[in-house]
């Protein structure tokens, strides 16, 4: 709810007001801390499906921090250009940029087990594909009529899916445990158990910041469960993970080489069509909860310039892909305030944190079992975002053959990887996401297919469970 005291009703629905910096600068603060896990997740994510960066033994181990140094500073910078602008773009808005969630499924089986010389192909596929993601700005209007809801509430429904696995690994004692007495052990499960269950009772019984951080207290409280009750964590741990970082580092233009890879180059510009109309509902989302107003199309166009070049920049440097996030798009709505210099204030916070290793350091120390109890929850998310997505169909017959289609053979294949194994390399990858699979039948048969189909042939597929819902247009007030 709008406070008065910042600002008057009309003011607080500026973008350009700026309240007092007492006030300002901790609003900022709080929509950076709203993204803080989600935002460093991804790295930590690849840097353990590339097989390095969980043990500070490892020779591996700066590499980690250095992602994570990479994921802070950059979703900073982006979060600049949406808010300060550079031309066409941003947005001049208060949208808070972050490493996407949506790449991960892409992004693991490009660097699967490959260590460090994975990376070189997996951050030229970010260049290009951001570069790609903001060639799209110039006509994002133009080719939304393609990703209607039934396509991406299947994606990201399949995004979450292809995730979930990973949330569990992580609270059974990681993938690395996998094969030993201690994985799935009650006392790995106990302390994933206490991150979600403290998440789960401040998303239900607080309110304002404490709802809003949920995930992040959630993750605090499994981290001093860890520290105090078992022996994955110690002071002295903490202490050398927090020294062996350096104080100050500045960002290395490609650190790890630069590397053609079709499967890379493919996956980063084909998802960057989800992540642009991701980031066209968080602009819309924002200007109706914080103004009450339709996005215009200067803003809309503008902040996909800057997701694109701002995962480009990344790229250059080790970052991941950035894109809009969407949480803040609630705390908006509830604070009320719409300034975009607010949300500066906390992109420079972003900034400082980035360019300081040790605050790397420090959340690299987060045991595996810890992160995988609030991995459960963010990833959970994303499968029930897709379904709110693909709330808005209209379940007629024809939609649910392309969704059964595209689900069927995504899914599948993300299930049994063994059966495109004679694929070119490059190709198998692709496949074996089960994301652009079922992307890809989903806008071919949505463009193709007519716009009815008769209930018998539904019927003949079906079994007798072909259902009856009608979406979006049902009149019972349901």
């Amino acid at each position: 709810m709008a406070d008065a005291t910042i600002g008057t009703p009309e003011q607080l629905r500026d973008p350009n007001y700026t309240p007092a910096l007492y006030q300002a600068i901790p609003l900022g603060i709080q929509h950076v801390l709203a993204m803080f896990v989600s935002n460093v997740t991804p790295a930590i994510i690849v840097a353990g499906a590339a097989g390095f960066g969980f043990g500070s033994d490892s020779p591996d181990f700066p590499e980690l921090l250095y992602l994570i140094q990479m994921s802070m500073l950059f979703a900073g910078l982006a979060t600049l250009l949406q808010t300060i602008t550079i031309g066409p773009v941003g947005a001049a808005l208060p949208i808070v940029q972050g490493t996407s969630f949506a790449f991960l499924p892409i992004m693991i089986p490009l660097v699967a087990g490959q260590g460090v010389d994975a990376l070189a192909a997996l951050f030229t596929g970010v260049i290009v594909g951001g570069l790609f993601h903001a060639f799209l700005g110039a006509f994002i209007g133009k080719i939304r009529f393609a990703l209607p809801p039934l396509v991406t509430g299947l994606v990201v429904t399949m995004i979450g899916l292809a995730l979930v696995r990973v949330g569990i690994q992580y609270a059974a004692g990681g993938v690395p445990a996998i094969g030993t007495p201690e994985y799935g052990s009650l006392g790995n499960w106990i302390v994933a158990l206490i991150v979600i269950v403290v998440t789960l009772a401040l998303k239900f019984f607080a309110r304002g910041m404490l709802s809003v951080s949920a995930v992040l207290i959630g993750l605090i409280a499994g981290y001093v469960y860890a520290l105090v009750f078992t022996d994955m964590l110690s002071l002295a741990a903490i202490s050398s993970s927090c020294s062996s970082a350096a104080a100050f580092a500045l960002p290395q233009p490609f650190k790890y080489g630069f590397e053609f890879s079709v499967a890379a180059i493919v996956g980063f510009c084909l998802m960057a069509f989800v992540s642009a109309v991701e980031t066209v509902g968080d602009v819309s989302g924002i200007t109706k909860g914080g103004a009450g107003r339709e996005a215009t199309d200067r803003e809309i166009e503008g902040a996909t310039y800057a997701d694109g070049f701002g995962t480009a920049i990344a790229g250059v440097f080790g970052g991941f892909p950035n894109t809009s996030f969407s949480q803040n798009v609630g705390l908006i709505a509830m604070t009320g305030v719409m300034s975009r210099h607010v949300v500066t204030f906390g992109a420079l916070f972003l900034i400082v944190c980035g360019l300081v290793p040790k605050v790397g350091g420090l959340i690299r120390t987060i045991p595996i079992e810890v992160l995988g109890g609030g991995v459960i929850v963010m990833f959970g998310m994303v499968v029930a975002a897709g379904i709110s997505m693909l709330s808005d169909v209209t379940w007629n017959r024809r939609n649910m053959v392309i969704f059964a289609v595209a689900l069927s053979i995504g899914l599948g294949l993300q299930l049994e990887p063994g059966a495109v194994q004679y694929l070119p390399d490059w190709l198998r990858v692709l496949m074996v996401s089960g994301l652009l699979p079922a992307a890809s039948i989903a806008i071919v048969l949505n463009l193709v297919l007519p716009e009815e189909l008769s209930d018998e042939a539904t019927e003949e597929v079906s079994g007798g469970l072909s259902g009856n819902g009608q979406g979006s247009l049902r009149r019972d007030g349901g």
